[in-house]
């Protein structure tokens, strides 16, 4: 079981839903008879659960250890007979505590799941999630994403990916060990790219239309979607997108990625001109390594970890949002979204925090915004968010640096393309955990969305105004994936996004939308920010 105490993980952190036994894998009872799927490389023997047909760990990939490593991902190895896919595979190395009864953690990652409502030829929407954790945590084989009841409920078919992520997905090496490892620092996403290439060819097979898949993801895996919609390999793989509480503007640039692959090689005592023999170092040695070695480098960018992908001019041609949208996705349809108070998942109340007052709060802002005076920043948020506690009022600033101005600055930038719709949100739905301190932190909505409210967390699985939010929020997901549009009818009618009324819909026990619902906040926080 895992620890519901425990929030965070890693210093990305897959947020509290994915980390506190939110659900369990005991939920769903298999049925009698296990189920045949055929695909490219062979066949899988899945499972029915509920009707549903779940394969788990089906290879899309090589095993990306020894010769294969910082490399791009190879061609998955066919096989003979029926390969079983009844477990999760090796989730990608990374240094953060296994869970009992979780994979273990291997170089030979490359694998995904499949939740399918049929194996017959039916045009059901596609949705393939990219797990959380930034670029450096996570697997998907966490319970929160178990995909039993949003395929049996809404007749569509989910897929999750593992792929490398930490230094395994984004060590630059091209400048040290020549242009054999020019691609190295996006080889985690390019692995997401041959996971869509896997889709297109085989998800017909399993009852999806490859002409209608929607990629969405989570924190980290929200910045994966970000970041596809800005590679030219990944355009044609997919016809929607979905941003939760994971935008970014900018990745490491080539100058940052060198300092970070420096300073590994100098960690491991490895010349630069032998840096090909990072590709022999044993796994957990290069993970302690890497860790070592970010201690001593600052990232580049506000909000942006170590060991994102490298900005490399050929998988990444250039920065995804920044100072424009992507102009290779300027035609994909765009959903994207935050929760109001996302950093109570990182910065959980305490007695002592709870108490703080207005020189506490001034200071913890100085120091978070790294600004001399931090006045104006806090007289806006007070006036956008007025009756608030010192302690709240510090939670609400924290969260928009930058995770809700980035997500507010980017859907801008989708909208000035002027190509595609796009509809903005707002989580402010408030979870009855932590005394009722915790309100709409990062990854509250997972439940909803993912249609698991029944097995989620206990005081919240009690509450029928959750089961009212679970169908509303997991319908008007599924209808953007089916339709390139989330309207429907459990919701207010959403307006796109435009410019200059920023319509917001907000996700609450009732939903309405809202014209730019934090304006003076959002244009204090744009200054800090240095946005346009």
């Amino acid at each position: 079981m895992f620890d519901r105490r425990r929030f965070i993980h890693g210093s990305m952190a897959l947020y509290a839903a994915a980390q506190t036994g939110l659900l369990s894998p005991k939920a769903w009872a298999a049925d009698s008879e296990s189920v045949i799927a055929e695909t490219s490389n062979g066949k899988v023997r899945g499972v029915s659960i509920n009707g549903v047909k779940v394969f788990k760990g089906i290879p899309y990939g090589g095993d990306t250890g020894g010769k294969n490593r910082f490399m791009p991902p190879t061609p998955a190895t066919k096989w003979t007979g029926v390969k079983d896919a009844l477990d999760f595979g090796h989730s990608a190395p990374q240094l953060d505590i296994r869970k009992p009864g979780s994979p273990e953690y291997g170089e030979d990652c490359l694998v995904l799941n499949v939740w399918a409502p049929g194996l017959d030829s039916g045009k059901r929407p596609v949705m393939v999630y990219f797990h959380g954790g930034g670029f450096t945590h996570g697997s998907p084989s966490s319970p929160v994403y178990e995909g039993v009841n949003l395929a049996h409920t809404h007749d569509v078919v989910l897929v999750t990916v593992n792929h490398r992520i930490n230094l395994f997905g984004a060590t630059y090496l091209a400048e040290a060990a020549g242009s054999d490892f020019a691609d190295s620092g996006a080889v985690g996403m390019l692995d997401l790219v041959a996971s869509l290439h896997w889709v297109k060819e085989n998800i017909s097979r399993f009852g999806g239309d490859p002409d209608l898949v929607t990629i969405f993801g989570h924190s980290g895996g929200g910045r994966k979607v970000a970041t596809m919609l800005a590679m030219p390999s990944g355009i044609g793989l997919f016809h929607r997108a979905l941003i939760q509480s994971g935008a970014l503007l900018r990745l490491t640039t080539k100058d940052n990625a060198i300092l970070q692959t420096n300073a590994l090689l100098q960690e491991l005592a490895i010349d630069k001109s032998k840096a090909r023999d990072l590709q022999n170092v044993p796994m957990e040695k290069l993970l302690a390594a890497n860790t070592a070695a970010n201690k001593k480098i600052k990232s580049g960018e506000i909000g942006e970890s170590l060991n994102s992908p490298v900005v490399d001019g050929r998988s990444i041609p250039q920065q995804p949002w920044d100072p424009v949208g992507p102009a290779v996705s300027a035609n994909i349809p765009l959903m994207i979204g935050w929760a109001r108070t996302e950093e109570l998942a990182f910065d959980k109340p305490t007695p002592e925090k709870l108490a703080m007052d207005e020189a506490g709060l001034r200071e913890r802002v100085k120091t978070r915004l790294g600004v001399a005076d931090p006045e104006p920043v806090i007289a806006a948020f007070k006036e956008t968010y007025p009756n608030q506690s010192p302690w709240d009022t510090y939670i609400l600033i924290a969260s928009n640096h930058p995770r809700g101005v980035y997500t507010e600055e980017l859907g801008k930038r989708k909208v000035k393309q002027a190509t595609a719709p796009a509809w903005m949100y707002r989580v402010d739905w408030e979870t009855p955990e932590g005394g009722g301190h915790m309100h709409s932190p990062h990854g509250v909505e997972l439940p909803f969305v993912f249609d698991n409210v029944k097995v989620s967390d206990a005081l919240v699985s009690k509450m029928p105004e959750a089961y009212a939010m679970e169908d509303r929020m997991s319908t008007t997901w599924v209808t953007f994936a089916r339709a390139g549009n989330p309207n429907n009818s459990k919701i207010p009618d959403w307006p796109t996004y435009s410019l200059p009324k920023r319509e917001t819909m907000i996700f609450n026990n009732e939903c309405r939308v809202v014209n730019d619902p934090q304006r003076k906040a959002r244009i204090a926080m744009e200054r800090i920010l240095k946005l346009s």
